[in-house]
């Protein structure tokens, strides 16, 4: 992940003027050290772009939390703006969509499935604003997920099942081309449902044998992406009497979605000069 996060970073840098660091969340380099890469270049205003596509609390939020607290205690002249969940962006859901299907272009499948990254379901009643319209353990209708609410803007559920909406549509798939499940749980808590590894234990007797899975809560590939899916899940897929396994690579260092974040830094780069020269 951090080799794939590199390129991007080295990739995006060529682009554009602004300074660019690169920071990890859980990991290394962290916040603090690019934010402190940014600070010894001179820089006070600073856009933080959270590589997830759509709001979860243990990614998005957290990274815009402690990124609040480090500048309070160590850069206060800086301040900070960031990029929301960018799930339903047009530029998004089209380089997602093209990266989709040049991979399987000359493929035969049966069936795509986007496979999210699961979340406890308290995470997503957590998450829910109006504190009343979520229902995470709906998954065979996912009603509120359906149904307009002020809750979406920060519903990890949500926000997964409208970039498969999107995606599908852009791609022209059928419904019964394409399923959507969660990867990566832990034991207690019920997490977001239906589970990736019971869908793919249970294919291959109703009939899918030949499998393309997509991983879109992500935008480089990792031990979720690699091993999770393209390894352990293959081989649980093979074993249950499916024929041919298609992992879709992550974007990573694809030119269409480095151009996309670029010309998104440099809209807010633009912006930022127009108020300063305004004096406001």
């Amino acid at each position: 992940m951090i080799v794939l996060s590199e390129r991007l970073t080295k990739k995006v840098r060529t682009k554009t003027t602004l300074p660019v660091a690169l920071a990890m969340r859980y990991g290394s380099p962290s916040i603090k050290t690019g934010l402190q890469e940014l600070h010894d270049k001179g820089v006070n205003e600073v856009l933080i772009v959270p590589l997830y596509p759509q709001h979860a609390m243990a990614t998005t939020e957290t990274i815009l939390v402690l990124a609040e607290e480090l500048r309070q205690q160590f850069f206060p002249k800086m301040t900070f703006s960031d990029i929301p969940a960018f799930y339903h962006r047009k530029d998004y859901i089209k380089v997602l969509g093209d990266s989709i299907k040049n991979h399987l272009e000359g493929k035969e499948w049966d069936k795509i499935l986007f496979s999210y990254h699961g979340i406890p379901e308290r995470h997503v009643r957590k998450s829910d604003i109006t504190k009343k319209h979520c229902n995470p353990s709906d998954s065979k209708n996912f009603a509120c997920c359906k149904t307009s609410s002020a809750a979406h803007e920060f519903c990890y559920k949500h926000q997964c099942y409208e970039t498969t909406k999107q995606v599908v549509a852009y791609l022209g798939l059928q419904p019964h081309q394409y399923f959507v499940s969660f990867q990566s749980r832990l034991a207690g808590d019920p997490w977001l449902q239906p589970y990736t590894d019971k869908i793919l234990e249970k294919y291959p007797e109703e009939g899918v044998k030949k499998l393309a899975v997509v991983t879109p809560a992500f935008v480089s590939d990792c031990l979720e992406t690699l091993e999770e899916i393209a390894m352990e899940g293959k081989e649980e897929f093979l074993e249950a009497g499916g024929e041919e396994f298609y992992a879709i690579p992550c974007m990573n260092d694809n030119d269409d979605w480095v151009q996309v974040l670029v010309n998104w830094i440099e809209a807010w780069g633009l912006k930022e000069e127009a108020t300063l020269e305004a004096g406001i």
